[in-house]
């Protein structure tokens, strides 16, 4: 296992997780409660939205470049 790549991966999982949490926040003291299947839809179009973003604003990690 290689260490150097999961401290390097470690920060970027720990932001998207707070931003999950953050955006869902957001969503459900704006709308109220938007049920479960709205909700999952929201965390995925956040998952894999992440990556590219990252990618493109050039702070990736050297794993996913």
């Amino acid at each position: 296992m290689n260490v150097d790549a999961l401290k390097e991966l470690a920060p970027h999982y720990i932001a998207l997780m707070i931003l999950v949490v953050l955006v869902l926040t957001v969503v459900q003291a704006a709308v109220g409660d938007v049920g479960f299947w709205a909700e999952l839809a929201i965390v995925l179009a956040i998952v894999f939205a992440y990556r590219p973003i990252v990618v493109r604003l050039g702070v990736a990690p050297s794993g996913w470049t």
